[in-house]
């Protein structure tokens, strides 16, 4: 059975989708299955393996309105050991759509996954930046929330609302729901600001902070508008190195060696 991971912060910008597409496809390169979902309208992570939607493009929009059901939507492997669940703009709508339902709008996802969960090593679901009820369908079915925090200015903000939603959520539908840690992005080690961040973070989390930080780096950012991987785009730069000991702390976090 996969272990399912949602990448959420409320907060846009913090290298959440970057570390959703790096960390599915480094733990495909330790030989991990990994399905890596989509579910975010601006559809970063799905143009971010290289993947060029188009309109005939099916998408999780057509999963969440019952259209289609996951596996069908599925592009099988994206990157070696990576199949993707794509997004698209009309993911935009699916908050509206399942408001309208009522019935069962917190479960579509939890039902879906469900069906096709012995089939995958890990499920990352790259959330996003909201607190609407697509990532409550996603918080539904994860087993813990890896949230990114970016090391500067108001790092903080929308974190508190975050958790507030991972308690409530675990109090109404999905009692074993945990943070799987914590990771510091877009760190500058030149700067007081960044260290004063870290030491905040490192307060708040204590031993959920993963001891990998990702620096700021233009090579991340250019990897993802190539449809490339931090390992594939700059495979010896140190925001590949700095992603290589995440996805070790999480395979080994995870007894996956």
């Amino acid at each position: 059975m996969a272990k399912i991971i949602s990448v959420a912060n409320q907060k846009g910008g913090v290298g959440k989708t970057t570390t959703a597409i790096n960390l599915a496809c480094g733990l495909a390169m330790a030989d991990q299955k990994v399905l890596l979902i989509d579910m975010d309208p601006q559809f970063n992570a799905t143009t971010g393996v290289g993947f060029e939607i188009d309109n005939k493009t099916l998408s999780m929009y057509h999963v969440f309105v019952g259209e289609k059901t996951l596996e069908e939507i599925i592009i099988k492997d994206i990157k070696k050991n990576v199949d993707l669940a794509p997004s698209s703009i009309d993911v935009a709508a699916v908050d509206l759509i399942l408001l309208e339902q009522k019935n069962n709008n917190q479960n579509v996802l939890k039902d879906q996954i469900n069906l096709i969960r012995d089939k995958y090593d890990f499920v990352i679901i790259d959330c996003p930046p909201s607190l609407g009820l697509i990532n409550r369908n996603g918080l539904a079915i994860s087993d813990t929330v890896l949230v990114p925090i970016q090391a500067e200015h108001y790092a903080m903000h929308g974190v508190a609302q975050l958790l507030r939603t991972i308690k409530k959520v675990k109090e109404t539908l999905n009692k074993n729901l945990t943070v799987e840690g914590v990771l510091v992005t877009m760190f500058d080690s030149r700067t007081r600001l960044a260290h004063d961040v870290l030491e905040e973070i490192m307060k708040t989390f204590g031993n959920k902070v993963y001891k990998a930080i990702i620096p700021r780096n233009i090579k991340i950012s250019e990897s993802s508008i190539e449809g490339q991987s931090i390992f594939e785009y700059d495979k010896s730069g140190p925001g590949a190195l700095a992603y290589v000991e995440f996805v070790k702390e999480v395979l080994k976090e995870n007894g996956r060696i």
